[in-house]
């Protein structure tokens, strides 16, 4: 019987956040009147943000007094939730943040955030990345008009409202049934790192047929038992990662068609087990990515 697993643990960030408070994005008043005990996650044009020590070692996100940097709502402001104490959340785009330690993306600092913080910041990315595209290229007079708290934009041209698009894409880690898994390198990573095949979902496909699809043109490898995972928000700018694992022949000829592939090869779980712990020559997806977690969810089934 080929080997059958699930994720060991929820990708980081797809913990939940903060109370999202959906009913409030309508309540223009509310909102108002709640700016003066609001909290900001600052982020600038890099997706970068502050953050502070928290217990454990770990990072928290460093949510500031929305009143030092407003004294009323500003229309750039999008509304990410409630604090457990009630306070509301907003994201506001800024510029620069200062080049600090403090400071960091979320690839880098996402892994070694406070439970519920890696969500609450792919949230923020997002929706300021949405409203970036919508303006980009746009005189201001044709800039759409933000409603639902930044959740909403209704366009001068097109009339009725639009809302933040999300971009499906599968991920999948394709193994042999036992110990080795099929992993694959884009010509841009550092030399040495191998991930899995992924990419977008096309109109009218499936997840599954998709994964088929990526895996065949990308490696040129034919998989079955496409078993579903797990998910994650990815928002770079704003995509929802969709994990499988499958299984695939290990005798079949790599044949590599796509440019984005510039290498394929069958690694033993021992060499992927040296990976995770830092070791060997190969490299893999930081632990903020669920193609990790894939991995170590991996391995620890070939090892029960």
């Amino acid at each position: 019987m080929p080997l059958d697993f699930s994720l060991d643990s929820d990708p980081v960030l797809s913990v939940a956040a903060p109370d999202r408070a959906a009913p409030l994005r309508q309540d223009v008043d509310g909102l108002s009147r709640g700016w003066a005990t609001a909290r900001v996650l600052r982020v600038d044009r890099r997706n970068r943000f502050a953050t502070d020590p928290a217990a454990g070692g770990r990072r928290r996100i460093r949510l500031e007094p929305a009143s030092d940097h407003a004294e009323e709502l500003p229309e750039t402001a999008v509304f990410l939730g409630r604090t457990d104490e009630g306070r509301h959340i907003w994201a506001l785009p800024v510029e620069e943040l200062p080049d600090d330690p403090a400071v960091a993306s979320l690839r880098v600092t996402g892994a070694d955030l406070v439970e519920g913080d890696g969500s609450l910041a792919s949230q923020a990315l997002a929706l300021l990345g949405w409203h970036r595209d919508t303006v980009r290229g746009r005189e201001p007079q044709h800039h759409p008009r933000r409603v639902d708290a930044g959740w909403a934009i209704e366009d001068p041209f097109h009339g009725g409202p639009e809302y933040p698009r999300t971009d499906p894409a599968v991920i999948c880690l394709v193994h042999d049934g036992g110990r080795r898994v099929l992993l694959a390198r884009q010509p841009v990573w550092p030399a040495g790192m191998y991930s899995h095949v992924a990419g977008f979902v096309e109109a009218g496909e499936s997840l599954e047929g998709c994964v088929r699809r990526e895996v065949k043109e990308e490696v040129g490898v034919e998989v079955d038992r496409v078993r579903y995972l797990g998910s994650q928000p990815w928002p770079f700018p704003r995509s929802l990662m969709v994990g499988f694992h499958a299984v695939g022949d290990p005798d079949a000829p790599i044949v590599l068609e796509d440019e984005e592939i510039s290498e394929a090869a069958w690694f033993d779980v021992d060499e992927v087990r040296a990976a995770l712990d830092g070791r060997g020559d190969l490299m893999v997806a930081p632990p903020v990515s669920i193609a990790h977690v894939m991995l170590r969810s991996w391995v620890a089934a070939v090892d029960r």
